[in-house]
């Protein structure tokens, strides 16, 4: 009997007879990447909902009650905004729609067109031109604010909607992405076919490639808009006018005023949780084509 006793198998050394290995440490381990993550949402998410439960409070509660506890000031406020020197704060939300909106649409327009002739053209100095979009992507914007303020200044065309629109319109990271876009969605040999059928270069870019390009571009477009949107050491340069200020520099002057009128901090606050409303309903419209038309539209090529 002895010889057909199963021998249980030894505990490894360095570990106690009777406990389990292996699984319980990969699941902590596997618990670290989930609780990082989970604080940095908190981190970035508690200014958030600081701006929105400070929207809803009025003066005298923004500083005598808990700082999470909700007020109840918030249609107050919205229309003491609204009628804030015959509702200008809502000029600031049209200016920024108009620079954001017609900025990303133009800017999405030329990173399509530079990005399709990049990857689809071969000629000389191509790569010497890519390279040095790419040094546009890494030049952060704060270096290029004084020069274009000096262009635009010698154009005349300072304190006007063209001064902040115009530096937008060539964004190197949107011409990049569409790069990298069209060169994984618009096969070769498609464009080659489009050729051989006699079309011209034009009618194969706006009739064949664009519909392959449209989810990355959505996404040039999404970049854009938010950056453009969110912008304010340009338009802050540019403008002198407060008529013609975009939402961020509009806020600020606002900001400042409150120093001396702490009534205006519930304003300030009011309309910053109101100028993030956009941003969400754009993401919330196009996400489809910004997550999963992405995703399958690399995939088609």
């Amino acid at each position: 009997m002895s010889s057909l006793a199963v021998r249980k198998a030894a505990p490894a050394a360095g570990t106690t007879p009777g406990t389990a290995q292996g699984p319980p440490l990969r699941r902590r381990i596997a618990l670290v990447p989930t609780v990082t993550l989970l604080l940095g949402a908190l981190y970035c998410l508690l200014p958030v909902a600081w701006v929105v439960i400070a929207s809803t409070k009025s003066g005298h509660e923004l500083f005598s009650t808990f700082t999470f506890l909700p007020g109840s000031g918030f249609a107050d406020n919205v229309k003491e905004l609204s009628t804030y020197r015959d509702g200008v704060y809502w000029k600031w939300m049209g200016n920024s729609a108009l620079y954001a909106g017609l900025g990303a649409l133009l800017s999405t327009a030329v990173s399509a067109v530079s990005g399709y002739a990049l990857a689809v053209y071969r000629f000389r100095g191509r790569e010497t031109l890519f390279n040095i979009l790419l040094a546009g992507v890494l030049m952060p914007p704060v270096i290029l604010a004084v020069p274009q303020y000096l262009l635009m200044a010698k154009a005349d065309l300072t304190d006007t909607h063209l001064s902040v629109l115009l530096p937008q319109v060539l964004a190197p990271y949107g011409v990049y992405l569409a790069r990298i876009y069209a060169a994984a969605s618009v096969p070769s040999d498609v464009v080659e076919a489009g050729r051989m059928d006699g079309a011209s270069e034009w009618r194969i870019f706006s009739r064949i490639a664009l519909p392959m390009m449209v989810p990355g571009l959505v996404t040039v477009f999404l970049f854009q808009f938010v950056a453009v949107w969110n912008n304010f050491l340009l338009p802050y340069i540019m403008l002198s006018d407060d008529e013609k200020f975009p939402i961020t520099v509009g806020l600020y002057t606002l900001l400042e005023q409150g120093s001396n009128t702490p009534a205006l901090y519930t304003l300030v606050i009011t309309g910053a949780f109101l100028a993030v409303l956009p941003l969400v309903a754009l993401f919330l419209v196009i996400q489809r084509f910004w997550s999963l038309d992405l995703l399958s539209g690399a995939v088609k090529s």
